[in-house]
């Protein structure tokens, strides 16, 4: 099981080339790929979304929010802001859930790098 950021997941849908985009196709064809449920929430109202793939988007299936979440997500961001990292809500949710379910991040956005220096993030 793997999962993909938004970022990434935009540019498989946009049909651009990339080794993110490589991933998310391989995973989507073994049904390996999930999402954080607040990339569902970006990928929805992004507007730019191309037609038709609004189900795909629904489809495809998600990490659980699990007991604790809330805490434990604001806890890896005090982390980071203790460094001197400045990590958006959003980027600190998709890294929460996958460090919650151990599952490796396909991302082309540099700000999950943190989350992998001093959260364990594993990325791909």
């Amino acid at each position: 099981m793997i999962c993909s950021d938004t970022s990434s997941f935009i540019a498989f849908l946009q049909g651009d080339k990339g080794h993110d985009v490589d991933l998310i196709a391989e995973a989507l064809g073994r049904r390996f790929l999930k999402l954080a449920p607040v990339s569902v929430t970006e990928l929805i109202s992004y507007p730019a979304l191309p037609v038709g793939m609004q189900d795909l988007v629904l489809r495809t299936p998600l990490l659980e929010i699990t007991s604790g979440y809330w805490e434990r997500a604001g806890r890896t961001r005090a982390l980071l802001i203790r460094h001197r990292y400045r990590p958006k809500i959003a980027a600190t949710l998709i890294a929460q859930s996958c460090l919650d379910h151990d599952v490796p991040l396909i991302t082309r956005d540099q700000d999950f790098q943190p989350f992998r220096k001093l959260a364990g993030l594993r990325l791909l």
